[in-house]
């Protein structure tokens, strides 16, 4: 069986989910829009990682 994995982290990526956060989405709604798991959502929110990285200034119509 393939293990299914979640994205690289990224900067834009991060950026992505500081502006979902910002516009109200909870952490397990950014966790399933953009297919990561929670715990990488949780860390961007607290400043665990990407603690410089701003929000998106403008999000994509896919969140793909």
């Amino acid at each position: 069986m393939k293990r299914i994995t979640s994205p690289r982290m990224t900067p834009e990526l991060a950026a992505k989910i500081k502006a979902l956060l910002k516009q109200g989405y909870q952490q397990h709604q950014v966790a399933a829009l953009l297919k990561l798991n929670q715990g990488r959502v949780s860390e961007v929110n607290t400043g665990k990682i990407f603690k410089q990285t701003s929000a998106a200034k403008q999000l994509p119509l896919s969140f793909e």
